[in-house]
């Protein structure tokens, strides 16, 4: 199958990927192509970001949470009949799993789908030493395809002279753009990163003047043509491509504070019997109809404590689903959420839910980041004490010491001690900071949706 596609890399993190990704993003989709993006690891906000700029909900190729075999087969059916494949990478172009070898990398994933890499450097104070720069990267891994660089940071158009003459006389590497330091076009940040684009409110412009950018000072004729270059993929045996007639009605909650979902984690749910049905803990006075469980993801619940603790209707219904017996299922925020209270970085608490006997605090700083090995240690809705998952965690917040009777995890991994307790799990709920992709982690779908199969049944008997 020929799919044209290109690999967006940095150097290191901070280099500028996201940006010239949007850019590039939103010219190509200005000129009226059919443009798949996608995102290397585990983030929730730029794949956000990505479907503002081109109008086509991204996937993020995890290829330490996934199989090679995984990631291809996601790619290939994502990617297939777009016009070109964008893939923005990670951390720099060869950073890989607590930075040692290279599962999880850019690299990783441009060598599985075999696309060429367009690796983005500072050019700030750089003359012919970039040579050395973009030589050492280029020679690390020589099945890493490097075709071609982008300069990020120039001084002058004297600069960004030099710099092609020099790339390209002797390196024979076509830089395919140099950008300008441009102080008007700013990407608002919080702690977990950039603002989800869902609360930026200035993202439509920001990606026209980004769009302008690229134009003006990106070579899309040539990246367009890099990308053509790429080689035939293999079909392989694919992901399914029907939809079961949904057997649950799984009500996840979407709106501005929980909204860090892999949507090809709700996809697979939905591939295996879930109807998803969106709910807003925000706004909505009553649960959906006929639920059979609840998910409750990640987010910013932080940024709308007021808003979320005034809305007494929602978390009522909540707590009568879970004594009704429903499967609940939360991360992170929906961790938060799901307690007694939350405190705010100005020491007011707020009430939660209720469900999780805890209460959680924001810090101002990080108090986890990393890939995790979560073992169960109970019974739970996910599956058996035993069954290993593999998952991500990056929060800003710590949690008041929950009983390790009732945590559902060991955690390996990431930050802190190995085999660390982790989350809470009691009959019907299980709530941690962990994040799944559940594609990834088909058997705890599984049991997931048949946890809901089965309360489903129970519910429709007693009604009817």
């Amino acid at each position: 199958m020929h799919i044209p596609r290109l690999v967006l890399a940095g150097t290191h993190s901070g280099v500028g990927k996201t940006t010239v990704t949007l850019g590039l993003l939103a010219a190509l989709n200005r000129r009226g192509l059919r443009v798949q993006p996608f995102k290397v690891g585990p983030d929730y906000i730029d794949p956000g970001l990505h479907l503002a700029a081109a109008h086509c909900v991204s996937h993020n190729l995890d290829s330490w949470m996934g199989s090679p075999a995984q990631v291809r087969q996601l790619f290939i059916r994502r990617a297939a009949g777009s016009d070109l494949a964008v893939v923005e990478g990670v951390m720099g172009l060869y950073d890989g799993v607590r930075g040692r070898g290279e599962a999880g990398s850019t690299a990783q994933v441009a060598k599985i789908i075999q696309a060429p890499v367009v690796l983005i450097f500072p050019a700030k104070g750089l003359a012919r030493s970039a040579i050395a720069l973009i030589s050492g990267y280029r020679s690390f891994d020589p099945r890493v395809q490097i075709g071609g660089v982008i300069a990020n940071g120039v001084g002058s158009d004297r600069h960004r002279e030099f710099l092609r003459e020099v790339v390209e006389g002797e390196l024979s590497l076509p830089l395919l753009g140099a950008l300008s330091h441009r102080q008007e076009i700013v990407m608002p940040q919080r702690h977990l990163g950039l603002l989800p684009a869902v609360e930026n409110k200035e993202l439509n412009r920001t990606l026209e003047q980004l769009a302008r950018v690229a134009e003006e000072q990106l070579d899309i004729d040539k990246i367009i043509d890099l990308a053509q270059k790429a080689p035939l993929l293999e079909d392989g045996p694919g992901l399914p491509c029907t939809r079961p007639v949904p057997r649950v009605r799984l009500a996840v909650a979407r709106d501005e504070a929980f909204n860090f979902y892999y949507d090809d984690s709700l996809d697979y749910l939905t591939e295996s019997g879930a109807a998803i049905v969106p709910f807003s803990p925000l706004r909505d006075a009553q649960l959906p109809p006929d639920i059979d469980g609840i998910y409750i993801g990640g987010g910013f619940p932080e940024q709308f404590l007021p808003e979320l603790a005034a809305n007494q209707l929602i978390k009522q219904q909540i707590i009568a689903a879970h004594q009704s017996g429903m499967p609940i299922y939360a991360e992170c925020g929906g961790l938060m959420y799901l307690c007694q209270g939350i405190c705010s970085l100005s020491g007011e608490e707020f009430p939660g839910v209720g469900l999780v006997p805890a209460r959680v605090k924001m810090e101002r700083k990080l108090a986890a980041l990393g890939y995790v090995r979560a073992r169960l240690v109970k019974p739970t809705l996910l599956g058996e004490p035993g069954l290993e998952l593999r998952g991500h965690e990056f929060h800003w917040s710590t949690i008041s010491a929950l009983s390790p009777a009732d945590a559902a995890y060991q955690l390996s991994g990431g930050r802190g001690t190995e085999e660390r307790p982790e989350g809470y799990a009691k009959d019907n709920l299980l709530a941690s900071y962990v994040h799944l992709h559940f594609r990834f982690n088909p058997t705890a779908a599984g049991n997931f949706l048949a946890q809901c199969t089965r309360y489903g049944q129970v519910r429709r008997t007693k009604h009817g």
